[in-house]
């Protein structure tokens, strides 16, 4: 048996040191920095492995005491009455783990490869702080080194304007979401005198609800979750972060960093399950995400940011969950966990593909890949049987549990939607599969494409397989995964969903088999509602005309008032006293009588 405080220290600091090692001791070593960096993260997987027959607890290190006020650097690592932090701690290292094997041969030859693998283990420590925080304020502090960390990761490339935009956007866009949480845990502070998960007891949690501000307190929490896991209307920062190198898209935006909000979600489901308000504001942000998020997924022709899409889609999904009262939450951390085996798969899948078109990402300039790396071909073709939930596959089985939650909660319009999104995301990732691998070769770039290298299967081999069985009770049940009971079998929204599923491959098929062009133009959706621009205008109302009307009274109005005429005034008096000082002894002789004369003048008349 091993003891946990060990196994969790390692986790987290290991990959904090190796980062400081390649930025100060290895930059100029590439190849040396992006082989300790995988080290590091396969030691965490195995550490995180060992976790779940680890015996004792971590031993809390006091960081801030202030009479009542307390914070804990404390490390949560879960246990019988607490799953979420093995089970979670496993995803984040495994698929860790398999993104550093595959960014081995991905960025073999970049020029900042040294940079870009630190970047990872600042990532990892990131993450794996927000994973095992046993408190809002330890979290909310890793919550904001996450989204440094992708600020540097998204901005790899940061000479491309694109790149460096996209970062910018990011950072921005989750630092309001940010503001919220950081409310929020205020509020919660206020309201329970408590900020450790295992302290919110069902008793303190009445108590506190009691207060009107309690709901505004849970609400402004879950801000922290809408501009982590890209919700409505935060959501705009995700598909634009597909500039950063694809293995990035794998890990941050697929399986770790965006599934944070709805593992914060989980963590504070004691809170939620005590505000009703709340909980609607989830499910109805959570429906309305997934439903968007497809809509805009229908006319996108960058393979990444189709994937992008599916993401936020599947993201609403588990948000909805999270507003589900009793087994949703289950549900939808479930559908966390099969995601982002499936999603890391379709991502590292697109990753090879890009490799292999040479770093073409648009699906019309591709075409024919079936035989030119049928390795991918069928690799990808699991992992998007599992994303549109076939029978059989993971994800069919957590999709069918958020369905199966929102029918039995009563939930009838978001339990439609979700249906809604099941028929869509067959069609939308039928149409990327058809015109990406079949038909012929519409450029030279796809006609001379050719498989990737051997150190890159590896983790396609492995993904592919967990997204086909980790739904089944086996894995599920080692990674503590709650929701794997059978739902699907007994839920009746099962047939509706099956109709869903064939209703939009087959849609698919007839519109865009043998298709050498985009068949569907619908600009709402191509240029995804409009939501970028509407952000524009409003920047360019609130914060460039006010900037603007503020530069004209600083120039014109309190410079010429306030700086200018006292200059200009003190250099006018200056200029005309200085004539007098002609350096001339006749002269001062002369001004001097002048002015005794005037002053007997003044004191007699």
């Amino acid at each position: 048996m091993h003891d946990v405080n060990t196994l969790a220290w390692i986790i987290l600091l290991l990959p904090l040191l190796v980062a400081a090692s390649i930025l100060f001791g290895l930059k100029k070593m590439p190849g040396l920095s992006a082989l300790l960096s995988t080290g590091s993260v396969l030691i965490t997987l195995v550490c995180s492995i060992l976790l779940f027959s680890a015996t004792g607890k971590a031993v809390p290190v006091t960081w801030i005491s202030i009479f009542e006020f307390k914070v804990n650097i404390g490390l949560l690592v879960g246990g019988d009455k607490d799953p979420l932090a093995k089970g979670m701690m496993f995803i984040v290292t495994f698929i860790g783990t398999l993104v550093h094997i595959f960014s081995l041969g991905y960025m073999k030859d970049d020029d900042g490869k040294a940079r870009y693998f630190a970047g990872l283990s600042i990532f990892m420590f990131s993450m794996t702080g927000i994973v095992l925080a046993d408190n809002l304020v330890m979290m909310f502090i890793f919550w904001e080194l996450v989204g440094v960390s992708s600020y540097i990761l998204i901005g790899h490339w940061y000479n491309k304007d694109s790149a460096a935009d996209a970062a910018k956007k990011a950072f921005l866009t989750n630092r309001i979401g940010d503001f919220g949480f950081m409310i929020g845990i205020l509020l919660v502070w206020v309201l329970t005198k408590q900020i450790e998960f295992a302290k919110f007891t069902p008793e303190i949690v009445a108590n506190a609800a009691k207060s009107p501000l309690f709901d505004i307190a849970i609400i402004a929490i879950f801000c922290g979750a809408i501009g982590k896991s890209a919700q409505v209307p935060l959501h705009v920062w995700l598909p634009d972060a597909m500039e950063g190198p694809t293995p990035v898209s794998a890990l941050i935006h697929a399986a770790t960093m965006v599934a944070a909000g709805v593992f914060m979600l989980a963590r504070v489901s004691a809170l939620i399950g005590a505000s009703e308000l709340a909980a609607t504001v989830i499910l109805w942000t959570g429906a309305i995400t997934a439903l968007v998020a497809a809509l805009m997924a229908l006319q996108q022709n960058d393979i990444k940011r189709i994937l992008a899409y599916s993401t936020l889609s599947q993201l609403g999904y588990m948000v909805m969950a999270q507003g589900i009262a009793g087994q949703g939450a289950d549900a939808g951390m479930f559908h966390l966990y099969t995601h982002a085996f499936f999603k890391a798969l379709l991502f590292l899948g697109a990753g090879a593909i890009i490799f292999g078109c040479h770093h073409e990402q648009n699906i019309w300039k591709m075409g024919g890949l079936r035989k030119k790396m049928p390795f991918t071909f069928w690799t990808f073709a699991i992992g998007t049987a599992a994303l549109i939930a076939v029978p059989g596959t993971s994800g069919f089985f957590s999709k069918e549990g958020i369905l199966h939650a929102a029918h039995a909660a009563g939930h009838d319009f978001p339990w439609v939607i979700g249906l809604i999104v099941a028929f869509l995301t067959p069609f939308y990732m039928t149409r990327l599969f058809i015109v990406t691998f079949l038909g012929k070769s519409r450029t030279e770039n796809a006609d001379h494409a050719k498989e990737v290298p051997q150190i890159m299967f590896v983790p396609l081999v492995i993904l592919a397989v967990l997204a086909l069985f980790s739904a089944y009770k086996p894995i599920a049940k080692f990674l503590q995964a709650k929701g794997y009971a059978h739902a699907p079998e007994i839920d009746p929204t099962f047939g509706w969903s099956l109709f869903g599923l064939i209703a939009g491959v087959g849609l698919a098929i007839w519109i865009y088999k043998g298709r050498e062009k985009e068949r569907i133009n619908i600009p709402l959706f191509a240029n995804k509602f409009y939501i970028d621009e509407i952000y524009n205008g409003l920047i360019a109302i609130f914060q460039d005309a006010i900037a603007g009307l503020l530069d004209f009274i600083d120039r014109f109005v309190i410079d010429p008032v306030v700086a200018r005429f006292p200059a200009m005034t003190a250099f006018t008096a200056g200029s005309f006293f200085r004539l007098f000082q002609v350096g001339n002894l006749q002269g001062y002789t002369f001004l001097f009588g002048a002015g005794v004369v005037a002053l007997i003048w003044f004191l007699l008349f």
